[in-house]
């Protein structure tokens, strides 16, 4: 009877492990390129827990089998009682930004993990007479247990030709659909930061005279372009732009090759997944493939403003359009840029029109001029007129957590929260220093920029620095480099607050809302599960 509760209480024990071993599996994107292998080697302070006691106690009894009893089993119990209650309270503590969704894949993965637990609990119930073999099998499943990290990623492998076949099919079924449209017009975005919000733009222009598709949030993978393309467009699609992400080179020319875009826009290129490109000329390089994949009758839209994208050597003839704020010889070009915490004003001049036209917009910040330009220069390609550029531009709705102004009662907050990147960051940073009163930061840094992480974060310590009246740093490992570059910059120590909990950002600001008129918390980045301290 006791040997059952154990057995019932790892099996408590491995659903509550599972849980959190498939939310990081499916954040680091079923393992790709080894993240969640590398998610797993950098959070190796999970193993350390009892029940590598409880290992050791089955280990021993499985060979003084004969001397083993009750006070055996109830040691046992005592363990995995106390783990149960650690995991469970380690969960409930969790601040999950992004829960686990139960899709397809995972289901597959739970039946695949529960039929490797239940062999072991098979074969008990096969010999359930025979103490050694309980004992062993009962070994083998708290092994199973405080491996389980490993055990989801043994069935991710088991799964993955499985899921191969998934994969092919329905990529056939969005190719076929894509050549079923007649007509149909397909644009990529890609860069390494500002892909979404100008897609977002993009389509929020072109909308205005055409049927437009975007990939919706954040689908900028293969499976993400193969879902969009499945389950929302239909014969009425005019224009289809597909966002395109990579963490290395080669995955942007593999969704150019699924979707053909005839038409490219390059955003920035920056310093945005360092780690996994290896360097910024394979950053380079991987987002130009988007630039060379298109055919010689397409278009791609460059920024003038970029030495990257200036020095370039194009692998193939495209034809161009550059855009720019800077820079003279470029097609679109945008002056006289106001920024203020209602929005932006900027004048545009075409080239080859001697006239220039004034644009506004509720967007805060000079990078989504850049954004505007671009959707500016394709629309005017695609035959929208300038004054319907205007109109167009004017409705143009604030892209969800990126530089979005929320008035939440007690003060204002400028939710910058999808992602950072040392570009984005300084843009932020000086649009919150626009606003009037009283002004915070909000930050778990940036990350994913290799060895110049520590690097970029302490700048962008020192920017803050700049502009901010207090720093909320969340997380206190991660962020001690942005703590060393409000320091060198003069900032008070008595204004930067350090907490593992951005919960707790929302009391401190309410807390000061009272001393002056207003309040503008800037909340920049907001790091993914996979970097919980």
């Amino acid at each position: 009877m006791l040997s059952i509760i154990v057995l019932l209480l790892i099996g408590v024990t491995v659903f509550l492990k599972s849980k959190k071993s498939l939310h990081m599996l499916q954040q680091n994107l079923y393992n790709e390129n080894n993240r969640y292998l590398k998610w797993v080697f950098k959070n190796y302070f999970h193993f350390f827990n009892l029940e590598v006691l409880a290992i050791i106690i089955l280990l021993g009894a499985t060979y003084i089998y004969d001397a083993t009893g009750e006070v055996l089993y109830l040691f046992l119990i005592c363990i995995y009682l106390y783990e149960i209650y650690s995991v469970k309270k380690l969960l409930d503590s969790s601040q999950e930004k992004k829960p686990l969704v139960i899709t397809s894949r995972v289901k597959r993965l739970i039946i695949t993990e529960t039929v490797l637990y239940l062999i072991p609990i098979i074969i008990i119930a096969l010999n359930r007479y025979n103490t050694r073999i309980l004992l062993l099998m009962l070994l083998i499943l708290a092994i199973m247990s405080y491996l389980n990290y490993f055990i989801v990623y043994i069935c991710n492998i088991i799964n993955k030709p499985y899921e191969k076949g998934v994969y092919y099919h329905f990529l056939h079924q969005a190719k076929s659909k894509l050549k079923s449209i007649n007509g149909l017009k397909v644009i990529g975005i890609t860069g390494s930061y500002g892909k979404t919000s100008s897609k977002n733009i993009l389509a929020d222009i072109l909308n205005y005279k055409y049927n437009t598709l975007p990939t919706p949030r954040n689908l900028n993978t293969p499976n993400g372009l193969m879902i969009t393309i499945n389950n929302h467009m239909d014969k009425f699609t005019e224009i289809f732009i597909a966002e395109m992400g990579a963490y290395k080179k080669g995955e942007i020319k593999e969704l150019c090759d699924f979707v053909h875009p005839k038409y490219g826009i390059l955003t920035r290129i920056g310093t945005a997944h360092l780690e996994t490109f290896g360097s910024e000329k394979n950053i380079e390089d991987g987002k130009f493939e988007l630039i060379e994949s298109l055919p010689s009758d397409g278009i791609g839209v460059l920024n003038r403003d970029d030495p990257k994208q200036v020095h370039h050597k194009l692998k193939n003839d495209v034809r161009l359009l550059w855009i720019g704020i800077d820079s003279d010889d470029v097609d679109v070009k945008a002056e006289n840029i106001k920024c203020n915490y209602k929005g932006t004003t900027f004048t545009v001049k075409f080239k080859g029109d001697k006239k220039k036209y004034k644009f506004e917009t509720k967007l805060l910040g000079r990078h989504n001029v850049y954004n505007i330009l671009a959707g500016l220069a394709l629309g005017k390609e695609f035959g929208i007129t300038p004054n319907e550029l205007i109109t167009a531009v004017k409705g143009v709705k604030p892209v969800e957590h990126r530089l979005e102004l929320k008035n939440l009662g007690n003060f204002y907050m400028i939710d910058d929260a999808y992602n950072s990147n040392p570009t984005g960051a300084k843009g932020a940073v000086e649009v919150l220093g626009m606003m009037p009163g009283t002004k915070v930061v909000v930050t778990p840094g940036m990350i994913e920029l290799g060895k110049k992480e520590n690097e970029y974060n302490k700048e962008f310590g020192r920017q803050i620095a700049e502009y901010a009246d207090y720093a909320v740093l969340i997380g206190e490992q991660h962020t001690k480099p942005i703590y060393k570059g409000l320091i060198e910059k003069g900032f008070k120590k008595e204004n930067i607050i350090v907490y593992n909990d951005v919960r707790d950002a929302y009391t401190f600001i309410n807390n000061i809302t009272g001393k002056k008129k207003e309040v503008y918390a800037l909340f920049e980045n907001d790091l993914p599960d996979t970097y919980s301290e």
